[in-house]
């Protein structure tokens, strides 16, 4: 499950890296939404956000971007709190049923505050994802695990977004206690940056694996990002098929 920030480098050129995550082998794509304060990602991901904003992104664009490439892989929007409460919940929740989206990640959006949107969500069959995290205590894991729909965001380590030198040695742990709460299927994301980071997550027991900013980092980095995001893509699936 790549995930893609909408807008960057540029709204065509983002749906053009969407069509290529397609083309070489993702099941599911992750479209973030730019957002000036998003407090769950790392300097890459911030930055990027930064830049598609100042480029003149907006939720509509990205949308619209998603359309597109939901007619060749399913997707889920990642959007921060603000953008949703600003248009009113049932508003934003039309307009991810008229992007042919398939759910939504909300971050900064927790468990108590969460009903109003998993109803708007239910009523036209749209995923409401929630995350956990390595430190949610069993309690509340579990009344995570049972309203989940999708599947299941769990982060592998306490902080933001980022690429690391190696994953955590407990991470089969933390995904066996995101099974044991939800009967939804448990996604790996933070910190999963290599063909062997993914193969070793996918080993410790995870049913997807996410991986965001080393492909954003080679979107902004490249001469020319869909081909290189591509390639990239393309080996993080051929790990997992091994």
């Amino acid at each position: 499950m790549p995930y893609l920030m909408g807008g960057f480098p540029d709204v065509r050129t983002s749906r053009e890296i969407g069509l290529a995550y397609a083309e070489a082998g993702a099941d599911l794509l992750e479209l973030g939404v730019p957002f000036s304060d998003p407090l769950a990602d790392g300097p890459v991901i911030h930055a990027a956000g930064t830049a598609a904003l100042r480029a003149g992104a907006t939720l509509e664009a990205v949308l619209e971007a998603g359309r597109a490439i939901a007619e060749h892989v399913p997707v889920v929007v990642m959007c921060y709190s603000n953008p949703i409460l600003a248009r009113g919940i049932e508003r934003f929740a039309d307009a991810l049923l008229q992007s042919s989206v398939s759910g939504v990640i909300v971050p900064d959006l927790p468990l108590e505050e969460s009903a109003q949107l998993l109803q708007a969500c239910d009523e036209r069959a749209l995923a409401l994802v929630p995350l956990i995290a390595p430190t949610t205590p069993d309690e509340r894991l579990a009344r995570i695990g049972a309203q989940a729909r999708g599947f299941v965001y769990t982060v592998s380590l306490t902080g933001t977004t980022g690429e690391r030198t190696a994953l955590d040695g407990a991470l089969a742990g933390i995904i066996a206690r995101a099974a044991s709460s939800t009967d939804v299927p448990v996604a790996v994301g933070f910190g999963i940056s290599t063909p062997q980071h993914a193969s070793a997550a996918a080993d410790a027991g995870a049913d997807g694996v996410i991986v965001g900013t080393r492909l954003v980092r080679a979107a902004g980095e490249a001469d020319d990002p869909v081909v290189a995001v591509g390639e990239l893509v393309r080996e993080l699936s051929s790990a997992l098929m091994n």
